[in-house]
């Protein structure tokens, strides 16, 4: 751009774009109408797992790093994260849980290269069933005909492992600004003369005007305040349990520690994660109260009922429940050798074989074991205790707002990640959405810079919006639906999701696709939350179908038929990839 002549001379300065913010970001620039401010393009506020990978994604953008200013702000102290060393055999207690969609976002940014990949584990195999009826589904990523098969269908790691790669990144792309230990204090709108761009106002004094706002700082989101996008859910019943499990290695009959499960309790579902050998990651949801008197229990006495709460029937865990519970109140919590006896005497109730792999009453060593038992890997390892330190509550939610856009005062402003949505934990997505949000709002802003366009504009975001609500909100329903209808011990409708269950899982073709669009194959990001939505709607329309086949007298053929022929019909023109149903 061509300045004045300065007076007294015919002279003319031209400044590139680059040195006209060098000068606009100075403190000591100021206009008669706005306060001291550093002008900044993009300004993240949010050091989690989503703002991180905005931050690595735009740096890493040739045309982002050309024309825009990224400047990411953190309250916490990111060193902390940054230096992260566990010691050898220790994880934390926050796993994610990456789809191969999620990795291959963060191959593609550079960031990949930086997360300590012998610190992740690739999921082989899941195992479904429910806690009810024993009715199972068993996905293997040898059914969606994956060149590497070993590479798993999604691969589990601790997120400090991955903020601690995204931050190895960001070391690399000096054009990303990291402001931590920082809070943002407010922030305002700055005189419509001016544009009437946010102003960033930070604890140390600092303030950033920003040409676009982005929030990825939670679900307390103080972006969503400024903006003043309403937002509408609700808490959950359940209280979300998460601990480190230690247990014995797989032996030397048995496959490797490379299959999930989940079981799905009328409390809550309880999920097994590998992340090594001998360590595996607990997300428990379950009843407050339940979750209140676990953890409040002598740490072998969780592990003993987490062995219990993956075999016992649900009969035998309310009981067992109850008794914790009662216990407590009266002042004389349970022993784990009184735990021990209890859950003895239910398995001996229910006739549970000793040496079956349900058994869990007495933990038998590889050494002992011997020949494992022919139903050893339909259940996991026997957790013979937990990390220190690892055992944590949190409330679950369901979160949507109304819109990821910023509009009138609260334009310029654009929500990702638990900003903008909050889930279920049951299908280990919620990190995987907020990394879709990431990729996708990436590209927009891409698109804007292409063609001349304000990256800050409701017309530049729009497309963003576009994709990614809808996509979100589908996935959540589905999780939602998931959710309610296995918490729920009403006959008819335990009855109708299992056979829902039983039918999907002969139908490889089917299962296949539901991977696939789930994420567990690399495809484009809108089919995300496709199978996760066929899943709840068929094992939903079986549900709904049940009182009426009833009462026309129809037959199971007739309720099948009801409750998946839009199951199938959606899938079958999906064939495994050798070309056979």
């Amino acid at each position: 751009m061509a300045l004045a002549p300065t007076l007294g001379t015919s002279r003319t300065y031209c400044l590139n774009a680059r040195s006209v913010r060098a000068i606009l970001s100075s403190r000591a620039f100021s206009t008669a109408h706005s306060e001291p401010h550093e002008e900044c393009d993009v300004v993240i506020v949010g050091g989690g797992p989503a703002g991180l990978t905005l931050a690595s994604a735009l740096g890493s953008s040739r045309i982002a790093r050309q024309k825009v200013r990224v400047t990411l702000v953190e309250g916490g102290d990111l060193s902390k994260v940054r230096h992260w060393s566990p010691p050898p055999g220790t994880y934390s207690n926050r796993v994610v849980s990456l789809t191969n969609t999620s990795q291959s976002f963060l191959k593609a940014i550079g960031a990949w290269s930086h997360v300590d990949t012998h610190r992740t584990v690739p999921v082989e195999e899941m195992q479904v069933w429910d806690g009810v009826s024993d009715a199972r589904i068993t996905f293997s990523a040898s059914e969606i005909g994956l060149e590497k098969p070993h590479e798993g269908m999604a691969r589990l790691t601790e997120i400090l492992n991955l903020q601690r790669g995204l931050l190895r990144h960001l070391e690399e792309l000096p054009d990303v600004q990291l402001i931590e230990k920082t809070k943002v204090k407010s922030i305002l709108r700055d005189a419509e003369e001016q544009g009437g761009w946010p102003l960033v106002h930070l604890d140390n004094g600092r303030v950033l005007r920003a040409r676009l706002l982005i929030g990825a700082d939670g679900f307390n989101s103080p972006v969503r305040s400024y903006a003043q996008i309403p937002s509408f859910g609700w808490s959950y019943d359940t209280q979300g349990i998460v601990a480190t499990m230690v247990h014995p290695p797989r032996g030397a009959f048995q496959g490797p520690n490379t299959t999930a499960y989940q079981r799905f309790l009328p409390t809550g579902p309880i999920a097994f994660l590998p992340l090594s050998p001998t360590v595996s990651s607990l997300v428990w949801s379950t009843r407050p109260h339940i979750a209140s008197a676990l953890t409040a229990s002598d740490p072998a006495v969780l592990a003993s009922m987490i062995n219990a709460a993956f075999r016992l029937p649900e009969l035998s865990l309310r009981y067992l429940y109850n008794r914790i519970i009662e216990a407590q109140a009266h002042g004389t919590p349970l022993t784990h050798s009184e735990v021990q006896q209890e859950i003895l005497w239910r398995e001996q109730s229910h006739a549970i074989d000793p040496n079956s792999a349900y058994a869990s009453a007495t933990i038998k060593t590889i050494e002992d074991a011997g020949v494992p038992a022919t139903d050893s890997e339909s259940v996991p390892p026997l957790v013979t205790s937990l990390q220190p330190g690892t055992v944590a509550t949190f409330p679950l939610r369901f979160n949507h707002t109304e819109s990821y856009i910023g509009e009138g005062q609260g334009s310029r402003t654009v929500l990702v990640g638990d900003a903008a949505h909050t889930v279920h934990p049951l299908a280990g997505q919620g990190l995987n959405m907020g990394l879709a949000d990431a990729e996708c709002l990436t590209r927009c802003i891409e698109n804007a810079l292409e063609h001349g366009g304000d990256v800050g504009s409701y017309t530049a975001l729009l497309p963003y919006a576009q994709e990614r609500y809808l996509e979100n909100h589908t996935l959540m329903g589905a999780i939602d639906k998931l959710h309610k209808l296995y918490t729920t011990t009403f006959e008819p409708v335990v009855w109708a999701r299992s056979v829902g269950v039983e039918v999907l899982n002969e139908f490889d073709s089917v299962k296949a696709a539901l991977m696939m669009m789930a994420g567990a194959r690399d495809h484009k990001v809108d089919k995300t939350a496709a199978g996760w939505n066929l899943a709840a709607k068929g094992v939903e329309g079986l549900a709904a179908s049940v009182g009426a086949a009833k009462l026309l007298g129809g037959g199971i053929g007739g309720m099948m038929g009801a409750g998946l022929q839009g199951l199938l019909k959606a899938t079958s023109t999906k064939t495994r990839p050798n070309g056979t149903r």
